[in-house]
């Protein structure tokens, strides 16, 4: 059975914030098979007092035992055939910080994952590198079976194309020489940038600062992704950055495969 699949990911920042404006109208104008949805900075506890209006969409959550803070979520089209769902790394550092979550379909896996961010002067780099690790190796684990999707906020601009002022942001995080050698590691391990591949020289960016009318000036970032199993790049058929879609300071990003 061939598959149409379209799907796309959304740091929302908040997901309550970004229900006020306008969420739930875009979801259901989306057509979207599944969307993972990254920094939704909810927890179990408060989430059962607000009543969403996801219709049409089976719901699952992976919050942070920190209240207000990182988060993933994947909203899935009520009757998509899938087989399991996965809320976890199995690492305890990471998972507590409610980052990854894991949809197994019939032919691949589609990962939805929140890295961490390096944070002022890099005082978090190792973290986003353990994770990066971590994270490497639980995807070739997984393409023993059947490859793999990963979408998501990476929390890095692989190469100068990707950021609007490389040379000021040289060594800044999301920018430093160590995140962007991990980003190496992935085409290295036979992960395919899916924008990348589609549109190797289209300028986009699918994060803006809040200061300085930075998303009005267009001074952005790409710093959310689709990077596929080298295998499933023949089932690629678009790949495309939403960025006149409003409500977070990051937009949705998404692909549609035919698998």
């Amino acid at each position: 059975m061939v598959m149409n699949l379209k799907i796309i990911s959304w740091n929302v920042n908040g997901v309550r914030a970004v229900v006020r404006n306008g969420f739930e109208t875009w979801l259901k104008a989306s057509k979207t098979d599944v969307v993972c949805l990254q920094e939704i900075k909810l927890d179990d506890a408060r989430r059962a007092k607000i009543q969403f209006d996801f219709a049409g969409y089976d719901e699952y959550w992976h919050p942070a035992k920190r209240a207000g803070y990182s988060g993933t979520a994947i909203l899935v089209k009520t009757g998509l055939p899938f087989k399991a769902v996965k809320s976890a790394l199995d690492e305890p550092i990471f998972d507590d910080e409610g980052r990854v979550q894991v949809l197994e379909f019939d032919k691949f896996f589609l990962v939805n994952a929140y890295f961490p961010n390096a944070q002022p002067e890099l005082r978090r780099l190792k973290y986003k590198e353990a994770f990066n690790a971590v994270m490497l190796k639980y995807l070739k684990k997984f393409e023993k079976s059947k490859p793999v999707v990963i979408g998501g906020d990476f929390n890095v601009a692989h190469m100068a194309i990707d950021l609007a002022r490389p040379r000021e942001n040289e060594g800044s995080p999301g920018f430093s020489q160590a995140e962007r050698a991990w980003a190496d590691k992935f085409t290295q391990a036979d992960l395919v940038d899916s924008f990348r591949h589609l549109h190797p020289k289209k300028i986009q960016y699918s994060w803006w600062s809040y200061r300085a009318g930075a998303r009005v000036k267009n001074i952005g970032w790409r710093i959310d992704y689709f990077w596929l199993s080298a295998k499933l790049i023949k089932h690629l058929k678009k790949a495309y950055i939403l960025d006149e879609v409003k409500g977070s300071d990051h937009c949705p990003v998404g692909i549609e495969l035919n698998i």
